[in-house]
């Protein structure tokens, strides 16, 4: 099985950018702990992280087995079994990645680091979530983990 784990925009900066919101783990520290999680389970992982939203919707059409994806990593140009989605702050505004999910089926979980619905008013809406198997936020870079594991189950058990 195969999962990919996309982030948006900023979040190469975690560990240092805001950390009283999204704690101090840097974006290669969850993904080193989402490998151990990922050897555990015997599934394979490929991460990405993007700050150009047209890049990430080339790599949603890719992973979902409907376009080639010229100008991002050669690991995210292979059709993927599923996702794990932190857009960011895409999340509360891009129809265009909601709308990639959707023409491609590729099953995906989003993840948040922060409670988006505990926070400002315009990120207590996210316009992923009605496509996505699940929502995790809240747990710090714990809910890579808990999302990914999730995510694991609903694919083999075919349980959303």
């Amino acid at each position: 099985m195969r999962i990919a784990v996309l982030n948006g925009p900023n979040l190469n900066l975690l560990g240092t950018r805001e950390p009283e919101i999204y704690g101090s783990t840097t974006l290669s520290e969850i993904e080193g702990r989402a490998r151990e999680v990922a050897d555990e389970l015997g599934v394979q992982l490929a991460f990405a992280q993007f700050n150009h939203e047209g890049d990430l919707i080339d790599a949603i059409h890719a992973l979902g087995g409907r376009g080639t994806a010229p100008g991002v990593a050669p690991e995210l140009r292979e059709k993927a079994d599923g996702a794990l989605v932190n857009a960011g702050a895409w999340t509360h505004t891009s129809l265009a990645l909601a709308d990639a999910f959707s023409s491609v089926k590729l099953p995906f979980v989003e993840v948040h680091l922060s409670n988006i619905f505990a926070r400002e008013p315009e990120r207590r809406h996210s316009v992923l979530a009605s496509g996505a198997r699940g929502l995790l936020c809240g747990f710090g870079a714990y809910g890579y983990e808990m999302a990914l594991r999730g995510l694991v189950h609903s694919l083999r058990t075919g349980k959303r």
